[in-house]
């Protein structure tokens, strides 16, 4: 089995190297990661200059661009000799749940892997500094193991792991994406040269967190494991945008 390794907090976060420790002999492991953190990219390419691969001390490779730059070049630019069985992302430093899937590199690099047809799966450990990242490196490791031995095709999988003991883990509960509030507003500073300058402010509340969705899952300690798809297209609304648009021939 060849299985690709990606994030989005760089290719020395503490995330991805407990990821390809808990990983290792499952198969040929391929580490392909950005040099610093694009936590945020969501599924951004760089088009406006090259880029470039270089190798880590400890084997991983590393570009100087997104995480779905790593994946798109591992799997198009010769890194990798066979086509990967399974692209996994993370362990992010940090959940990514609900709308947090459409910002998320971690997700990203997944979803890169998937639009090549590839089986992808993020990982994510669902409270941010490390806590319990060996534990939540195992648990990534028994979802790899299950995939590889019964895989689900090209599927797009985002999972958050609540950061604890995997002893205590409550399981693995298969769920839908929740909703926040919108986020809050940006807080606006002044840089000592007196330029007006604007921070993203943090994400909003939770607006939906009720049985079946992730926040509920990762609240009561489990596992949450969420099939993601990546056509935008709204389908009930074809018909009605149909009629709408037959008024401007008119």
């Amino acid at each position: 089995m060849r299985i690709l390794v990606s994030n989005d907090d760089g290719y020395n976060a503490p995330g991805i190297e407990a990821l390809a420790r808990a990983l290792s002999g499952l198969g040929e492991i391929t580490v392909v990661a950005p040099e610093t953190n694009h936590s945020g990219a969501s599924n951004s390419l760089t088009l406006n200059r090259p880029l470039s691969v270089r190798t880590a001390a400890n084997g991983f490779y590393y570009v100087n661009g997104t995480p779905s730059d790593c994946v798109h070049v591992a799997l198009t630019g010769g890194l990798i000799p066979d086509r990967p069985d399974l692209v996994v992302s993370g362990i992010n430093n940090g959940a990514n749940l609900g709308e947090d899937t459409l910002y998320s590199g971690t997700v990203a690099a997944a979803s890169e892997g998937y639009l090549f047809g590839i089986p992808s799966i993020a990982f994510s450990l669902a409270e941010k500094g490390w806590a319990h990242i060996e534990d939540a490196a195992r648990a990534a490791r028994q979802i790899v193991e299950r995939q590889l031995a019964n895989p689900l095709g090209a599927v797009l999988l985002n999972v958050n792991i609540p950061s604890r003991r995997f002893e205590d883990l409550g399981g693995y509960a298969v769920t839908r994406l929740g909703k926040r509030h919108p986020s809050e507003p940006v807080v606006r500073s002044t840089t000592p040269y007196g330029d007006t300058v604007y921070w993203i402010g943090p994400v909003g509340p939770v607006f939906d967190a009720g049985p079946g969705t992730d926040f509920h899952a990762v609240a009561q300690g489990s596992v949450a494991l969420t099939p993601l798809r990546l056509d935008l297209t709204q389908h009930e609304q074809l018909d009605s945008v149909r009629d709408w648009a037959g008024e401007l021939a008119k």
